[in-house]
């Protein structure tokens, strides 16, 4: 005989208990326990291994059929999306409040419908008098989409059954949506999930291109289960600094291409334009050499894209306590890296200020913006500017090594093709058939002679 037992689910995290507490036992979050659906404990043991259906199984090295893609007519898109949008996949979109997730959602539906796509757009945010606006505002108020304002999955998939499958459906917000066969509001962990599984089991058994817009957290992580992120094909995460006008998408999961792949966006009146060459991008404005200033070749994927990292030093009276501000990068890292310049190269930070930012809203977090973030902050230090035509980058050791980071030569090309001079990296990496003078650096007290003696 079967009896139901409660259980309180994290909103943060997701960790279930089967008694309410204030505090989440395993992220520490206060007043996040909410009452999931009552789980079915049996009292006796059931035997699986009889009265299912035979699982087929096909050979692994048997030929398959690459997915046929669908192109958003969006480069930037398709080439986060890693060549386009494939039929019956999930596509999971975050992105903080007002970032342009719907705006880009709405454009993408909107070039589709037009090039002939049966298009479904659902808000469940907005009344459809308010997407009405805001494509007439981006003008794709003739875009043939069918658009509805709607939060019953039961509603949706209804209609879905009743006409032809579409090759887009978008569905803005997934937390929004609810199911009546699930207790609990809209937006808890037991309806964000059994929505999303109607929803992708849909998707699939029709061969729909599904988009899933998510809430995120204050930390910026996808709000709901972590299990949400496993259902889906593709997690997308749309970024960027309100204040500015331009916006990344970046693909952290993508069982159908590369992750790490992004696509560039810059915010205008008419919506969304997409930004084909982002390293001119990220270095506008440096007519005149400054110090402080040095120019990172990053990667993002395939993708190089060259960004430009700025530092500030403050000399402080003695008794000041010194800041460390960082915009774009890891604070820790940052310590870590003024720790061994002040052991290795005899250099002094603890009396001074340090501000460190990375221009245009760009994010880094590969480890081979060491040496370039070393060299702003040694041409700070001594108010010298470095090389205008000069990039820098490798990964820095505790022992004060410049070691060597992947895909030397496809980050050196691309600043020979922006009409850079000069490379600095790791003494063993390999220019290839870039076309610049490159200066291998054995040791971070390298760099910091030749910034000294401006070299």
């Amino acid at each position: 005989m079967a009896k139901t037992k409660k259980r309180y689910v994290c909103q943060a995290c997701g960790s279930v208990t089967h008694r309410w507490q204030g505090q989440c036992p395993d992220c520490a979050e206060w007043n996040t326990m909410v009452e999931d659906a009552p789980a079915t404990v049996f009292s006796q043991k059931h035997d699986l291994s009889s009265g299912g259906r035979a699982v087929e199984f096909v050979a692994l090295n048997q030929p398959a059929e690459l997915p046929k893609r669908r192109g958003t007519g969006l480069d930037e898109f398709d080439r986060a999306l890693g060549g386009g949008l494939v039929p019956g996949s999930a596509v999971l979109m975050g992105g903080d409040p007002g970032i342009g997730k719907s705006t880009l959602l709405l454009q993408t539906a909107a070039t589709i419908a037009r090039a002939g796509g049966d298009v479904v757009y659902v808000s469940g945010e907005e009344a459809a008098g308010q997407v009405r606006m805001r494509a007439a505002r981006l003008g794709l108020a003739d875009a043939p989409i069918r658009l509805a304002s709607e939060t019953s999955v039961r509603n949706i998939l209804t209609t879905l059954g009743g006409m032809q499958p579409p090759s887009l459906l978008v569905i803005d917000s997934i937390q929004t949506m609810h199911s009546d066969t699930i207790e609990g509001a809209p937006g808890t962990v037991s309806q964000v999930r059994g929505c999303a599984f109607e929803l992708i089991r849909y998707a699939k058994e029709n061969g729909v291109a599904l988009v899933l817009v998510g809430h995120v957290t204050k930390d910026g992580t996808i709000a709901g289960p972590r299990v949400l992120e496993h259902m889906v094909d593709v997690v997308m995460s749309f970024e960027g600094e309100r204040s500015h006008q331009y916006r990344i998408l970046r693909a952290l999961k993508n069982r159908f291409g590369a992750v790490d792949e992004i696509g560039v966006f810059a915010m205008a009146n008419e919506g969304l334009e997409q930004v084909s060459n982002p390293s001119m991008l990220f270095l506008s404005g440096r007519e005149q050499p400054l110090a402080g200033s040095a120019v990172f070749p990053a990667l993002e994927g395939t993708r190089p894209v060259l960004v430009e990292i700025q530092a500030l030093i403050v000399r402080l009276q003695s008794g000041a306590t010194p800041r460390r501000a960082v915009v774009g990068w890891d604070s820790s890292r940052l310590a870590m890296l003024l720790a061994v310049l002040e052991s290795r190269c005899g250099l002094n930070f603890s009396s001074a200020e340090v501000y460190l930012n990375i221009a245009g809203g760009y994010r880094l977090s590969d480890p081979a913006a060491d040496l370039a973030v070393a060299a702003a902050l040694v041409s700070a230090l001594a108010d010298t500017p470095l090389p205008r035509d000069s990039a820098w980058f490798g990964e820095v050791s505790l022992a004060g090594e410049v070691r060597p980071v992947a895909h030397a030569g496809l980050r050196l090309r691309e600043a020979a093709k922006l009409g850079f001079a000069k490379g600095y990296g790791p003494s063993d990496a390999k220019p290839g058939s870039a076309k610049l003078e490159y200066f291998g650096l054995g040791q971070l007290s390298n760099l910091v002679d030749r910034v000294m003696t401006k070299e």
